[in-house]
């Protein structure tokens, strides 16, 4: 799924603390105000429009709010805890937070204002540090722990979920340690948080390009070179945005331009985010040992399906053992296929796969093999085609219907809000974001940010759920509309996905709402989705050419489905070494990055990391709620294709009935039914790993390599 692509999928930040995380509302422009009421009103009240002052005083009186409660329940007589005065309580409080956080924190990714921006970063600092202090507060500890040995028969099996997890978190936070560990995880925890803070901060304030000639450029299409900016002297500014970095590095026939913008894009950060994350990798090491914790990894790993480093590094292996051979065929295909190249143009032939050639190379395998025409293909997917065919498609499967609002608060005038409602009964279930187009200081990847939360409030209502969609996508310019490269139309449906997977919640706490899940589950019902841009129907659905409207000619929609197995061995064994790089780091309580790196680029994929560079050092997920569990992204590619072909394949790729059951079994339960027992419960069965290898062409009974002649 990521696997060359690297790290373009989302920002799912999860806190360990007992009360934590977002929410958003609808659509109005509102007065200014204190977001105190927002836990009480069902809409979207969301602000995009505060001010830097405003950020931090409504930062402040949210955190006086809320401590306000927690001492309200940290004082009660232990004996007198009940269902109504602790848990009901710590619900109310933690969904006011989570609904008027996210107003504070999420312009850092998207405000087109800096100070705004920094606002919102000093603000989401504020609060990573409350959060660290909630989840050390003993005191309500001591009560949870009181009212689940008092009251844990006569709960519901929600209440009884939330509460456990309460006293679970309370202890995987040291509560029941001494004071001075206590203290000494809190203090760690805060610059843990911090630290979090400002690697990304880095990389979403990072506008470094690189500049070159026309004749450097060679082999790039004219609708590529037209959005490019030139310097005074006309030379061309390649960003190392994801619209001109990707296509350069597989469609340029220079691999001199190539090695440039591979050094230049691995090297983003370096030095200050190479720090970063060597200190972070010795932080958490430490607060893993005072918990008891053999390595971070497997504290991390205690909440997941997973459970331990051993199970994933067994997982990991066993992929690695499976793709191995397929991986060195396709590394000597390519070799072959770069030295003719090279014969071909007239470069010199060093006798190696180097890191700026295997997209380039893994891009010409899919012209040899499998005939696709890229210039030709792009041109059937302008992005407003592909949103009308996305938004049919999910519509039709899932029971939805999509209405844009008009007029709509939002953060930049190239940002579109939507309510969804249910077709059946016209209720709105929830509204999302959607923000495609890159500008300067706006998070670099494409991800899903759950804004506000669909679980019920005090007074028994669902609550309004919020989500936005932050992506890359090419802008349009003159005698251009946004063209999507198919790999961007296959980003559009995973993120998508988890769009759906927020609003479609329907739980009792905000803790278990939308994409809350275990953290190896939680990519399943997006990377399900990825499916359908490899299906016919779908795929006419979704495109057509930017002049005329022309469906894609069959024998090239053919050769587009054919490709899916084309480096499908490399691409995996891509994902193979980012986990083992996450799980290596975290598994260790200091660690030089770049070399861990360079080792497991060498010994899993075969191809050397270039020297001078540092790609964790730009690895977002690291410090982003992924660290110890990048392994996620293939753990859970197993449960998608085995949903995807054992339900939907079989009965039908749009079939509603289908569909709907997906959406009530996978999406509406959230986080309060495991993953596993949600995916025994669609599938009648437990799963199984056959639809992945079949779907990926390595299967021994599928194994093909075409040889180059």
């Amino acid at each position: 799924m990521c696997s060359l692509r690297l790290v373009i999928n989302r920002t799912l930040c999860r806190v360990s603390s007992p009360v934590l995380r977002m929410t958003v509302k609808n659509g109005s422009v509102l007065p200014a105000r204190d977001s105190g009421s927002q836990a009480g009103n069902n809409r979207n009240a969301l602000r995009w429009d505060l001010s830097p002052d405003e950020i931090k005083t409504m930062t402040d009186s949210l955190i006086t709010r809320i401590k306000k409660v927690y001492d309200k329940v940290g004082s009660l007589n232990i004996e007198n805890v009940s269902t109504d005065n602790t848990l009901k309580v710590l619900a109310t409080a933690k969904l006011d937070y989570v609904s008027s956080r996210h107003v504070l924190d999420f312009p850092q990714y998207v405000c087109p204002s800096k100070e705004v921006r920094s606002a919102s970063t000093e603000a989401d600092k504020k609060l990573a540090e409350f959060d660290v202090e909630i989840s050390m507060r003993e005191d309500v500890f001591q009560r949870v722990k009181a009212l689940k040995n008092k009251i844990q028969d006569k709960l519901e099996p929600e209440e009884k979920r939330f509460l456990d997890r309460l006293v679970t978190l309370g202890r995987r936070n040291g509560l029941h340690l001494s004071k001075d560990i206590q203290e000494e995880i809190k203090t760690t925890s805060k610059l843990i948080s911090e630290l979090c803070i400002e690697f990304n901060r880095n990389l979403n304030e990072d506008n470094t390009f690189v500049t070159f000639s026309e004749r450097e450029l060679g082999g790039l299409a004219e609708s590529y070179l037209s959005g490019l900016d030139k310097t005074a002297d006309g030379r061309y500014k390649v960003t190392l945005e994801y619209p001109h970095y990707y296509p350069l590095m597989k469609r340029c026939h220079n691999p001199e331009t190539r090695r440039k913008m591979e050094r230049a894009f691995h090297s983003r950060c370096k030095e200050v985010n190479t720090a970063i994350l060597e200190k972070l990798i010795q932080l958490r090491a430490k607060v893993a040992g005072l918990l008891g914790y053999s390595n971070h990894a497997n504290y991390v790993l205690e909440m997941n399906m997973a459970k331990s480093a051993s199970n994933v590094s067994d997982f990991l292996d066993e992929f690695h053992g499976t793709l191995k051979p397929v991986g060195n065929k396709e590394r000597k295909y390519i070799l072959a296929l770069k030295k003719r190249d090279c014969m071909m143009k007239g470069f010199d032939f060093d006798g190696h796969i180097n890191a700026w050639d295997l997209p380039y190379y893994m891009n010409q395998v899919e012209q040899v093999k499998f005939a696709v025409d890229k210039d030709k293909l792009i041109e059937y997917f302008p992005l407003h085609v592909v949103t009308e065919g996305l938004f049919g498609i999910y519509q039709d499967l899932l029971g939805l219907t999509f209405t844009e609002v008009k007029p709509a608060h939002v953060w930049h005038e190239h940002v579109r809000l939507y309510s969804v409602h249910d077709t059946g009964t016209g209720e709105e279930i929830g509204q999302f974001y959607l923000d495609l187009h890159p500008r300067e200081g706006k998070y670099g990847h494409a991800a899903c940010f759950g804004l506000q939360t669909g679980c019920k409030g005090p007074d028994g209502k669902r609550r309004l759920p919020v989500a936005a969609m932050v992506a890359n996508f090419t802008k349009p310019r003159a005698g251009w509309p946004s063209l999507l490269q198919h790999h961007e139309v296959e980003t559009y449906f995973h993120e998508f996905g988890h769009v759906m997977h927020e609003l479609c919640s329907k739980t009792t706490f905000s803790e278990f709402s939308g994409t809350l899940v275990e953290t190896d589950f939680v990519e399943v019902p997006s990377q399900m989705l990825e499916n359908w841009v490899w299906e016919k129907e779908p795929l006419r659905r979704m495109s057509g050419h930017y002049r005329d409207g022309s469906p894609i000619p069959e024998n090239l929609l053919d050769k587009l489905i054919a490709s899916r197995v084309a480096n499908t061995g490399l691409m995996n064994l891509r994902q193979v070494v980012l986990s083992k790089v996450d799980q290596s780091l975290h598994t260790s309580t200091c660690a030089d990055t770049a070399e861990v790196f360079a080792k497991h680029c060498e010994d899993i994929l075969g191809v050397s990391a270039t020297p001078g560079t540092n790609m964790p050092a730009s690895f977002s997920h690291l410090a982003g709620g992924y660290d110890g569990q990048y392994y996620s992204y293939l753990w859970s590619e197993v449960y998608s294709m085995d949903i995807f072909f054992s339900r939907f394949k079989r009965e039908g790729v749009m079939n509603s009935k289908v569909g709907k059951e997906y959406r009530r079994v996978i999406l509406e339960a959230g986080g309060s039914v495991d993953g596993m027992d949600m995916l025994k419960t669609f599938l009648g069965r437990a799963p199984c790993q056959d639809a992945f290898f079949q779907c990926k062409g390595l299967m021994k009974s599928q194994e093909k390599h075409t040889t180059l002649t």
